[in-house]
């Protein structure tokens, strides 16, 4: 089985080594990932710009089966980079995309945001079984315990779903002890007071992206929302078709 795995902290970041590490007794694994951070960056992807593909070698004793790239480019980039140059254009050489693990929530409608996410979609419409996963802290030494100890008991259960064309899987972690897992929708919100003004040494002002969540369903039960609120892993089935059917 060959799994890529990307994301969007780079691969410095402890979330994604220990999601390669967590993947490595499923089949090959192939990382190619941001050389830093590129939170934000959705399915945004490099127009005319030049982008490196370097071989990472000095790996920890762990993952040392494993082949481990990094590039100048987005996460969506990764998936493009690994399909078109280490797969030689061939998307069902890969039987799994797996994004993460993230530092900070995709949740609700931080999914369109994501590039842990947007790494997703690419590999979904290539036709790419897709996985996101993160978790509810953006520290940098987070304690993915729990998170260790249920991705892959996910991931193999993901796997065996009848998933159709054009969807692919949200999973988000709350914050310390697990209580359950849960399927869930996407939750309705806004993110209000997003700028945060400053001034530089010239007395220019300058903003800062900041923010504060508005939940439009709090007590919603079958929102993602309202699963990691009650400590229990979210599930959301994400698909890449925008269409508003119900307008139709």
């Amino acid at each position: 089985m060959n799994i890529l795995i990307t994301n969007d902290d780079g691969w410095g970041a402890k979330g994604i080594r220990t999601l390669a590490r967590l993947m490595m007794p499923f089949g090959h694994v192939t990382v190619v990932a941001p050389d830093g951070a590129r939170s934000g960056n959705a399915t945004c992807i490099s127009v005319q710009k030049p982008m490196y593909l370097t071989r990472v070698t000095d790996l920890e004793p762990e993952l040392a089966e494993a082949e481990v790239y990094v590039t100048n480019g987005t996460p969506a980039d990764c998936i493009k980079l690994a399909i078109n140059v280490l797969f030689g254009g061939d998307s069902t050489k890969i039987d799994l995309l797996v994004s993460g693990i993230n530092h900070g929530s995709n949740a609700a409608v931080n999914v369109i945001y994501s590039g842990t996410m947007g790494a997703c979609f690419v590999a979904t419409e290539h036709g790419i079984p897709a996985i996101g996963y993160s978790y509810c802290d953006h520290q940098a030494d987070i304690d993915l315990s729990e998170a260790e100890r249920l991705i892959p008991e996910i991931t193999r259960h993901l796997l065996g779903e009848e998933t159709p064309y054009g969807v692919c899987y949200n999973v988000n972690f709350p914050v310390g002890p697990i209580e359950g897992i849960r399927w869930t929708r996407q939750c309705r919100g806004h993110w209000e007071k997003e700028m945060e003004p400053h001034t530089d040494e010239q007395g220019r002002t300058y903003y800062l992206l900041v923010g504060n969540f508005v939940n439009h369903e709090p007590d919603a039960p079958d929102t993602d929302e309202y699963a990691l609120s009650h400590h229990m892993v979210a599930i959301t089935p994400t698909t890449i078709d925008f269409t508003a059917y119900q307008m139709l």
